[in-house]
């Protein structure tokens, strides 16, 4: 009844020219990161501008983990995806929105710190961080795994699902 009113899927199998997912979730990864290295070298060094810059990579990775979700979960529903990578995909879906939650959760805490005493993070913050670049680390792999091993979203993947190949 509304197929007509749907943009028609390229060889991707997706409505636009590829996939947006993974171009957020870059941001995110690399926002995350540096902010954690900002804190580390804040933290050693007394250069307490760099707890500025960290504190400013959060929030807006906390902004953008949101955005990378709504394109993952949109590509994750096209992808059409077959038996052996339900379980990979499935397990980078739970983790990914538990990683929101994670990730808005520690930005709050960061904003109480940061309203308290800009000057300071305290090792705990650190120690926290340290997780969540390890969670965030896992999730790339299985990022990785999806496209790198599992192919998709590539056009020879959707193409034997097409065929029904695979």
């Amino acid at each position: 009844m509304f197929d007509d009113l749907l943009p028609p899927l390229n060889d991707h199998n997706l409505p636009y020219p590829d996939t947006i997912h993974p171009i957020v979730v870059h941001f995110v990864i690399a926002m995350v990161l540096f902010a954690f290295i900002c804190d580390l070298i804040g933290y050693f060094t007394q250069n307490t501008r760099l707890y500025e810059v960290s504190w400013w990579n959060m929030l807006f990775a906390t902004i953008s983990i949101f955005i990378a979700i709504i394109f993952g979960q949109t590509e994750a529903g096209l992808a059409q995806p077959y038996d052996a990578v339900k379980p990979v995909l499935n397990l980078h879906t739970l983790i990914g929105w538990s990683l929101s939650a994670i990730l808005a959760t520690i930005t709050g805490w960061r904003f109480i710190l940061r309203s308290r005493d800009p000057q300071k993070v305290p090792v705990s913050y650190l120690a926290v961080s340290v997780l969540l670049v390890g969670v965030v680390c896992f999730q790339v792999y299985l990022g990785d795994e999806l496209v790198w091993v599992y192919g998709l979203h590539t056009v020879p993947v959707v193409e034997a699902i097409k065929e029904g190949t695979l």
